[in-house]
């Protein structure tokens, strides 16, 4: 059909007037894009006549949307009465609400290959334009009488812009262009009425959004969030997650230091994940809430009404549909249970029983919240103002208030019949109980780490017993545990960290909170070896339970058996009773067999536990002490590490394993366990040796001079990755207990150019082999 020439759409009408089975053939054809990128303007798409819609709307199967636009947009100018509207909605709402139960309800890969004729329509025809204009219009008018829009007017508006997000492709990022948009949404949350929908449509935006919202272009940013009770501030959390979190560009550990670099260098202020956690610390009162909320008992909610309500309009929250589905199976489910028992009771008392929030959906709804709570205090752990974080964390019990909630929410005891998810199992990761625990333990692992405040997971009794441990071993308390405010620390008989030993060591051997326990557990061993530290948990069997996951069970998770390793080697750098009790559990050549194995089977995994006996056994050699003499003649793996030829061995196979190109977060630990293996040879003058022996391997391997020049190349990245960062470098100090001026002057030895020198790698590579000079940037 060609258009006339005074048509309100001369270039394209014809697309406007195809069926849903010839849109859906655009669609497949990658025509969506151009007649998304071609919106007509409302006035242009709302001159076209009602005589000609009605012809076309049966046949293309438009259910009526077009001229209910029409009707809407006849009704929502500056001077029209509003009521009109929402009856308007009402009967578009339904259309478009059906396909987005579809999309949530359905597999996703199932509903992404279904086509939403009707949403697709709706924002064709001008509709998601419309409800913006309407939505913003009190804003736009300069009268002094603003425009009145009905909250349940607002409430259709953003029901039908979040079906339409979900179920038309482009929408999202439409909306998330429009910065004047984003930011009005936000004063929409002011009104409890509206906040769950203004909430949730925000949330999927700034999910889109390429650049990341700055918190202090909110208006009145402080105010607002004081006005939100404990129920909003928590489903705010979710949208201020998108807000302080770094954007996701790939995995942490998988991004390159190489391009980490580089984008540091480009970055030279604060991003904007952190100006907004900045933001957040300014307001009055923010964390002392979050706190609140995070260690709230179920029985303190405020009530089942509100909660009821949300239920009621679930269907606007339906990034959380499974989990309201499940809340709602399982209410029915109770209710039942009731119905029956009281059979002989008024039919009032079925009704009530009806009404009643069950306690199980209850529990649930706080997990939901401290979901979202304790994600965003880990995220504001791990920033720039981590220090203040802490102070105030600590200050506001935060740690006792969730040590309280250990047993009865955060690791509760499932019943036979625990909640799920749609579509999902009891051991599925994305359940809610599985997330608040691992959740639960990533807060414990930032709060503990590097941080004197790692004191408050204990309890008074405790925090005694570490002070007997260094007393009897004649040994100065450490400083952060005299200093511990004992007011702060854990209630009852058991400390957090205590409580995580005892579900750590009943936990599954194919259970995924083994990783994560793990992390936490070592994390409060991290930074100063403490010989009290270790011994607490010593005592509580944790070395014995660590070999029997590693030998006994014989472990094949990569991640795990990573995370056993480093706490392995946490719990006993230096420590030579660790070794005695090690000995004593791998009793066997056969055992002791299965645990080389593992080790060897990844050094990327395990390097930070050779690191650990590496360092303790040169130690242990430099000491008179007769218990230490006895150990290192009965220990096998003391015996193991001082062959010379496996010291030889690891350090070969942890230079051939990584390059500089391939360096990571995770696999740098490579990097510094060679050269902790170096300084200890330079110590005892023996660098010449090794390198001379790492030169004759080459050989042996057939191929001269690589493994020297890519440890040659390592080192020059080395020294440009850590000699302008100062936590690393305080780390490298404190977890080997060697001066980080040691290691820059051990790297500098290294690298020297002169080939006269004994302690130079370029000395040890033939002249025809040399290749040290290459420049190494990110391929």
């Amino acid at each position: 059909m060609n258009s006339k020439p005074d048509s309100p759409f001369p270039c394209r009408s014809w697309e406007m007037f195809l069926s849903s089975s010839e849109l859906s053939t655009c669609c497949r054809r990658g025509w969506t894009s151009i007649l998304m990128s071609m919106h007509l303007s409302l006035k242009q798409t709302f001159e076209i006549t009602e005589a000609l819609l009605k012809e076309r709307d049966k046949q293309a199967k438009w259910n009526g949307i077009p001229l209910l636009l029409q009707k809407l947009y006849e009704h929502s100018h500056p001077n029209s009465d509003f009521s009109q509207c929402q009856s308007i909605l009402k009967e578009i709402s339904p259309l478009l609400s059906m396909e987005a139960m579809v999309y949530v309800t359905e597999d996703r890969k199932a509903a992404q290959e279904s086509s939403f004729p009707n949403t697709y329509t709706f924002d064709l025809f001008g509709g998601v334009d419309l409800l913006v204009e309407i939505l913003m219009r009190p804003t736009l008018i300069t009268q002094k009488k603003k425009q009145k829009i009905s909250d349940d007017l607002i409430k259709d508006c953003l029901s039908i812009l979040y079906n339409t997000c979900i179920c038309t492709e482009g929408v999202t990022r439409r909306l998330a262009e429009r910065n004047d948009f984003v930011l009005f949404l936000f004063t929409l949350m002011t009104n409890k009425k509206t906040f769950l929908q203004t909430a949730t449509l925000i949330e999927d935006i700034l999910g889109v959004k390429k650049e990341m919202i700055q918190l202090d272009d909110i208006p009145n940013l402080a105010s607002l969030v004081s006005s939100f009770d404990q129920q909003q501030l928590a489903n705010f959390c979710r949208i201020l997650a998108v807000t302080i979190s770094e954007l996701d560009t790939g995995s942490d550990d998988k991004h390159t230091l190489l391009a980490k670099n580089a984008q540091q260098k480009k970055n030279l202020g604060p991003s904007r994940a952190e100006i907004n956690q900045a933001t957040l610390l300014n307001i009055p009162g923010f964390i002392e809430r979050l706190c609140k909320l995070a260690t709230r008992k179920v029985s303190e909610t405020t009530g089942t009404s509100s909660f009821l309500q949300e239920l009621e309009e679930w269907y606007t929250w339906l990034d959380n549909a499974l989990v309201l589905d499940a809340l709602m199976r399982v209410a029915n489910e109770e209710a039942e249970q009731s119905s029956t028992e009281s059979s002989d009771e008024s039919g009032l008392a079925n009704t009530s029983t009806r009404t009643q929030l069950p306690q199980s959906m209850k529990i649930m709804h706080e997990i939901m919240y401290k979901l979202e709570v304790l994600y965003v205090l880990c995220v504001l752990l791990m920033g720039r103002q981590r220090n203040q974080v802490h102070k105030m964390i600590a200050e506001f019990r935060l740690i006792p208030g969730l040590n309280n909630l250990f047993d009865k929410l955060i690791w509760r005891k499932h019943s036979a019949s625990a909640l799920v998810l749609h579509g999902h199992n009891q051991n599925c990761d994305c359940s809610p109980d599985i997330t608040l625990k691992i959740q639960f333990l990533r807060l414990l692992q930032s709060f503990s780490d590097h941080h004197e405040n790692k004191y408050l997971l204990l309890n008074s009794q405790e925090l005694n017993e570490l002070s007997a441990i260094s007393h009897k071993a004649n040994i100065p308390e450490v400083d952060a545990v005299v200093n511990t405010d004992r007011s702060l620390v854990c209630d009852g008989k058991r400390g957090l960290l205590t409580r995580l030993l005892q579900v750590m060591k009943k936990e599954p051997a194919e259970s995924s909170f083994r990783f994560w326990q793990a992390r936490a557990v070592e994390s409060f061993l991290r930074g100063t070896t403490s010989y009290a530290d270790q011994m607490f948990l010593l005592k509580r069997g944790l070395l014995e339970h660590i070999l029997y996951c590693i030998v006994d069970s014989e472990c094949k998770s990569r991640d795990v058996l990573q995370s056993y390793f480093d706490l392995l080697g946490e719990l006993m750098k230096f420590n030579i009773d660790a070794f005695k009790r090690f000995n004593k559990y791998i009793n066997t050549d056969e055992k002791f067999q299965i645990f080389l194995n593992q080790i060897n089977s990844s050094l990327v995994d395990s390097n930070m536990l050779v690191r650990c006996i590496t360092l303790s056994l040169d130690r242990f050699e430099n000491q008179s002490d007769a218990k230490v003499a006895e150990v290192l003649s009965e220990c096998r793996l003391l015996s193991y590490m001082s062959q010379m030829s496996m010291r030889m061995s690891f350090l070969f196979r942890l230079i051939n394993i990584i390059h500089v190109q391939t360096l990571t977060q995770e696999n740098v630990s490579c990097l510094n366990t060679s050269l902790v293996i170096l300084m200890l040879a330079r110590r005892k003058e023996k660098l010449p040796f090794y390198l001379r022996t790492l030169q004759q391997m080459e050989y042996t391997e057939k191929y001269p001079g690589f493994i020297l020049n890519n440890f040659h190349s390592l080192l020059r990245f080395w020294q440009q990755h850590y000699l302008n960062k100062d936590k690393d470098s305080t780390c490298l100090e404190n977890s080997s207990c060697i001066s980080f001026t040691y290691w820059k002057e051990t790297v500098s030895i290294l690298l020297s150019p002169d080939r006269t020198s004994p302690c130079a790698i370029v000395s040890y590579i033939d002249e025809a082999y040399m290749d040290i000079d290459r420049d190494f940037s990110e391929e």
